[in-house]
């Protein structure tokens, strides 16, 4: 592993980058970060069963969509909203016939915010089609896959020596500087007390078959129940 201000780095197989998370993410953990943003990391990071090309790809798509706008929040989409709308419109005509020109008015204005708040939910929905389809097709071919809040920011990048063995390189580092220093010297230990590390998800696959989309040999125990 390399250190530096841009944080800490690993070069090598799908393995080492699988490791490297988890240990970053134990090292977080254990001291004391719970936060959504670290739940956000914790599911990002690569897993040893996972591919590259198409399940980080995904995360990372999701990731760095456009965040839900206040009627999404609220778990309405635009058709309920536009709804909503038409029902404040006729409320607003009922206070006008009433004499009531104070509630037409807000009413009025309530079906306008409802109408703008439809039209925030399908622009941001449209947009992330958008998003996901450009990212996963275009921008990762061009650019790392990469994670990005509060806590953490990473990325992996695939490359291939002139032996066409398929290396990655994934760079991790920790936002705020006293964190980072504390998960330093939590990495540090690791490497000093433990001599190999175990990752947290069991291992039935060669490194570069898991990442490259190959499909992993079969364990002995599934062998044998296949065979029954």
């Amino acid at each position: 592993m390399e250190e530096s201000v841009s944080g800490f780095k690993v070069r090598g197989s799908w393995g080492d980058v699988v490791e490297h998370g988890e240990r970053i993410t134990r090292a977080l953990r254990d001291a004391g970060v719970e936060s959504d943003a670290f739940e956000e990391w914790d599911e990002w990071r690569p897993k040893s069963h996972e591919r590259l090309s198409k399940d980080v790809s995904e995360k990372t798509a999701v990731q760095a969509s456009v965040a839900e706008g206040e009627g999404e929040k609220a778990g309405k989409g635009p058709d309920e909203d536009l709804q909503t709308a038409g029902e404040r419109l006729s409320e607003s005509y009922e206070r006008v016939e009433e004499g009531d020109s104070d509630g037409a008015v807000e009413r009025w204005s309530e079906s306008l915010g409802y109408v703008a708040r439809a039209a925030d939910s399908a622009g941001r929905r449209a947009l992330r089609r958008v998003e996901n389809t450009v990212y996963q097709r275009v921008m990762t071919q061009l650019a790392p896959y990469y994670f990005d809040n509060e806590l953490v920011s990473a990325n992996i990048q695939k490359s291939a020596r002139g032996d066409d063995e398929v290396t990655f390189i994934f760079e991790v580092n920790i936002n705020d500087d006293d964190l980072k220093d504390e998960v330093s010297d939590r990495l540090a230990a690791f490497d000093d007390e433990v001599t190999r590390w175990h990752v947290d998800t069991p291992k039935e696959t060669e490194t570069a078959e898991a990442a490259e989309g190959v499909e992993p040999p079969e364990s002995e125990e599934r062998s044998r129940s296949t065979t029954n």
